[in-house]
């Protein structure tokens, strides 16, 4: 009698889940929210632009208990594969609660005390690199001091390589070469295990095939910037400081270098060696001291500078479109350039102080929320950029780090046609908003640093191109 009431109340229990679950199915308001509250807003009446839902679901839970620390870069590869590039030393205790490996003196890796073993069943910090496809499955991870044994079997130092103190910026070429950067000044805790290098700031891009076998180093390990740098490098190659991002077209290197150095440098990608660089319309990078002598962009704009002669810190992306436009994110000025790859001048020395279009390989520049200053919490707006899916790239998608924001473009006049995502934790909401990528769908794939520590998928929907015309100011007060 017992057990048939048991399976009476389990049966009834069955029933109403299947009816509640039902229920949920039935309920549109969920979707309805989502679409509203994570969709393009503020949108131009004179033009047209994708639309685009988030997708909370992707990706798919890590294995291993691991999490993402601070997410330095995003790539999408011409497979459609997301290519993740974290940075398991800004993991708090809590978040590499499982993490004991590199102990000594009762602590791990990271320097956290572990002086009973593992703080919590909870958590391990992924190795650096991680492969996940469009649904969200992780496909391969490696690389980094979070992968047992890695360094000492993947990247030797007598074969030249040396991993970043600061994982920033991956890039995957046509080829299926992965290349990294790092922007560490110096090392997050020179005392930690995981501490990969003490000679001094991260002043290299690495190069590697898929597995994460190493194939070239760029560079080396400068103490301090050197923007006019051709050949100080390992090699004979250039050396960099604190680079930033990277793309790979018709066999040359362009490095976006980045939070020391001003300018972007132009490398062969098979031997890693000079090619030419330039900074701010085209012209030759100035030097530290100038630099710093110009202050921040905020005290040049109110002296009545508004096209300020040089790239201020961080030079923080670079892309290059079907068409030959180089797109590079001048974010310690609140500002995105656009250049022209086919100039003979492009990469030579030059001179264009005074932002003439068409001299020295300069073709435009556009103001991104020209007016923010946010220092010393971060530096600049324009942070990553990247291009729609159609044939003609027609939408210029460009993230804000400081109002948490995607800006969606007319590529043919670099004007606003509407918003994506606003400040906050939620699904579809960026905290320190870093990188933008999209996959052959249009699909945009986003990752944030500080606090955020997360990887978010919004979904294309509508047209696939932008076209019309928008407001002229990006980043303007939002229209209700």
């Amino acid at each position: 009698m017992i057990g048939k009431m048991f399976g009476a109340l389990a049966l009834g229990a069955l029933v109403a889940g299947a009816a509640l679950a039902a229920d949920a199915h039935k309920d549109r308001s969920i979707l309805d929210r989502l679409y509203a509250t994570t969709g393009v807003y503020h949108k131009s009446p004179t033009g047209t632009a994708p639309g685009f839902v988030s997708d909370p679901a992707w990706p798919a839970p890590l294995p291993h208990s691991w999490l993402l620390g601070q997410v330095g870069g995003l790539y999408v590869d011409k497979h459609d594969h997301i290519w993740v590039y974290n940075r398991p030393r800004t993991m708090t205790s809590d978040e590499a609660a499982l993490e004991t490996r590199g102990g000594s003196d009762g602590k791990n890796g990271l320097g956290f005390a572990r002086p009973n073993g593992a703080a919590a069943d909870c958590c391990n910090a992924a190795p650096s690199v991680l492969e996940f496809d469009t649904a969200g499955k992780l496909l391969r991870a490696w690389g980094g001091p979070a992968d047992p044994g890695w360094l000492e079997t993947h990247c030797k130092a007598a074969d030249g390589c040396i991993w970043p103190n600061s994982e920033h910026g991956i890039y995957v070429d046509d080829h299926d070469n992965v290349w990294i950067a790092g922007n560490g000044a110096k090392p997050v805790n020179p005392d930690s295990a995981w501490t990969t290098h003490k000679e001094g700031g991260d002043g290299f891009v690495l190069k590697f095939d898929m597995d994460g076998n190493f194939k070239m180093r760029i560079g080396g390990t400068p103490t301090g910037p050197a923007s006019n740098d051709t050949n100080g490098g390992i090699n004979g190659t250039p050396l960099l400081y604190l680079p930033a991002d990277m793309v790979v077209d018709s066999g040359k290197l362009y490095v976006a270098d980045g939070y020391g150095n001003r300018r972007v440098l132009i490398v062969d990608a098979q031997t890693g060696k000079y090619i030419g660089h330039f900074g701010a319309y085209g012209s030759n990078p100035v030097d530290d001291a100038a630099a710093a002598a110009g202050g921040r962009w905020v005290v040049d704009r109110l002296k009545g500078v508004k096209k300020p002669a040089f790239f201020r810190n961080p030079v923080h992306c670079v892309k290059i479109a079907d068409d030959g436009k180089i797109y590079v994110c001048d974010r310690g000025n609140d500002r995105i350039q656009v250049f022209d790859k086919n100039s003979p001048e492009l990469g030579k020395p030059c001179s264009n102080p005074d932002g003439v279009a068409g001299k020295c390989g300069y073709v435009a520049e556009q103001a991104i929320s020209g007016n923010t200053e946010t220092m010393p919490a971060m530096p600049g707006t324009s942070v990553s950029l990247n291009f729609s899916s159609d044939k003609a790239q027609s939408c210029l998608y460009v993230g804000d780090n400081s109002n948490m924001t995607i800006y969606i473009l007319n590529r043919a006049n670099l004007q606003e046609l509407g918003r994506l995502g606003r400040n906050g934790r939620n699904a579809g909401q960026f905290h320190w908003l870093h990188q933008v990528s999209l996959d052959s769908h249009g699909n945009i794939y986003t990752a944030e640093v500080d606090t955020g520590k997360r990887i978010q998928k919004f979904v294309r929907y509508g047209a696939t191109g932008c076209t019309g015309t928008g407001f002229a100011t990006v980043g303007g007060v939002v229209e209700k």
